[in-house]
């Protein structure tokens, strides 16, 4: 994040030095500025925070594929005239252990519809998650662990 405020800074400094206060030019001046900042920090062998902004919008994307795909689903169930799901309660083992990493899962379960994140256990291990079709949980929790848990553990650490 330091890195992020640093770039935009040095992006500003150009747009100073240049004296042009064009957006194209805070572009340029923000590239350029990423590309000094990448040079710097491979030489003391840190990582670049572009990666990250990369990873997240992977994390992103696949919540809006999750979220077109659930939509589906649960119109398609609610519309069907039979009406054939089994709502259930399951615990998912969480990988992810910090708060922000927790909050994140639960807030991208509970966004994504017939799913719901219910609760998380005192030892901040498990959460409880309410889906629509409880049917196969076993399916639903490898769709959340190699899904959003996988990318947020990508992003975030």
């Amino acid at each position: 994040m330091i890195l992020l405020v640093f770039n935009l800074l040095l992006a500003i400094v150009w747009v100073a030095i240049t004296g042009s206060a064009s957006f194209i030019n805070l572009v340029f001046g923000f590239v350029l500025a990423a590309i000094a900042l990448a040079i710097v920090r491979s030489s003391y062998g840190g990582v670049l925070y572009l990666g990250r902004v990369r990873r997240i919008l992977a994390l992103l994307l696949l919540f809006i594929r999750e979220l077109a795909k659930s939509v589906w689903a649960v119109a398609v169930a609610v519309m069907s005239p039979s009406m054939d799901v089994k709502p259930g309660i399951f615990a998912f083992s969480l990988t992810v252990d910090r708060d922000f990493e927790i909050t994140l899962l639960a807030n991208l379960i509970t966004l994504t519809p017939g799913t719901l994140s219910v609760d998380v256990s005192d030892d901040r291990k498990t959460l409880y998650v309410h889906a629509l079709d409880c049917s196969d949980p076993e399916a639903i929790r490898r769709s959340i662990a190699d899904g959003f848990e996988h990318r947020i553990m990508e992003a975030f650490r």
